[in-house]
């Protein structure tokens, strides 16, 4: 029997500095935060899945060192199932975030470590902890080789994928057929598909863009403007979810899709999962940390049915 969610992605140590503003080259200026925490978009989803009420496990690589020693204390607090391989000749992941102090907006660099050098064999040692879930998730943060080759497994093994194309770098054709789900954001939509999406009229027309190429929905996340659901049959705008005010949205696009996928688990129809990201990212963007900012099952339906 097919159960849960599984999620190919990587682990990061997240490294946050809140400032002003961004310090131009050869600047140096005072920042007003800092803070050491979980994060790697796909171990967000993860945990964000997890604590939304599914079953998760986690695919990836990380090194055997603090940082992912860390890694496992996350998953064993947010109940996630580790299918992770540690290295010692390579370190876990970093990421360096800006988080602008005003208005929670944020800029990333990001270190992949181990989980850089996950490959399909890597993929085809997890084939049936995919082929046994009931919803697949993956990103463009560990080799798109791998993801493809992932997406390839689940698609084939009647696993409903999801393909979150971040960050905005180029893979393969060959993953659109591959997707029931893609969920970009309005950045990595754009750079897709060769526009920007100033308005919901651009929105649904990048989303028949996306669907030319052989996906079956597109979900495009358009921050604070909520999501645009997007099928060949139906184009449905969900607004976001406010729970109280914006403190930071580093990790609004994972929580997003963790509380989709997992909602999607649990057998929600597509528009009320998408709801339930929503009210999932609705949460999150009022704490700060990413993977620390997940909201719990009980909350997400406290939100939802207010």
């Amino acid at each position: 029997m097919k159960a849960g969610v599984s999620i190919l992605g990587i682990f990061v140590a997240d490294t946050a500095y809140l400032a002003k503003r961004m310090p131009n080259v050869g600047e140096t200026i005072t920042g007003t935060g800092f803070s050491v925490g979980p994060g790697g978009k796909g171990s967000n989803q993860a945990v964000a899945a997890a604590r939304a009420g599914a079953e998760v496990s986690f695919i990836s690589k990380i090194g055997r060192d603090t940082f992912g020693d860390m890694a496992l204390k996350t998953y064993a607090e947010a109940g996630v199932r580790p299918k992770v391989v540690q290295m010692d000749d390579m370190p876990t992941g970093a990421a360096f975030i800006y988080v602008n102090d005003e208005n929670g907006e944020n800029a990333i660099i990001v270190y992949p470590g181990a989980a850089g050098t996950i490959d399909i064999a890597d993929v085809e040692a997890a084939r049936e902890t995919i082929e046994q879930s009931l919803v697949f998730v993956t990103q463009l943060e560990q080799p798109a080789k791998a993801a493809q080759r992932a997406l390839e497994i689940a698609h084939a093994a009647g696993v409903t994928t999801i393909f979150n194309p971040a960050p905005a770098e180029s893979f393969p054709e060959a993953i659109y057929p591959l997707c029931d789900y893609i969920v970009p954001n309005e950045t990595e939509a754009a750079a897709i598909v060769g526009f920007v999406l100033d308005t919901l009229d651009d929105a649904r027309r990048a989303g028949d863009a996306l669907l030319a190429k052989g996906v079956r929905t597109a979900l495009i996340t358009l921050g604070g403007r909520g999501v645009l659901y997007h099928t060949a049959d139906q184009s449905v705008h969900v607004p976001a979810i406010s729970s109280g005010t914006v403190i930071d949205t580093t990790g609004a696009g994972d929580a997003f899709v963790g509380g989709f996928a997992a909602a999607l688990s649990r057998g929600f129809e597509p528009v009320d999962a998408v709801r339930f990201g929503c009210a999932t990212a609705g949460i999150a963007v009022t704490r700060r940390g990413t993977a620390p900012a997940m909201p719990r099952l009980e909350e997400i339906e406290q939100l939802r049915g207010r």
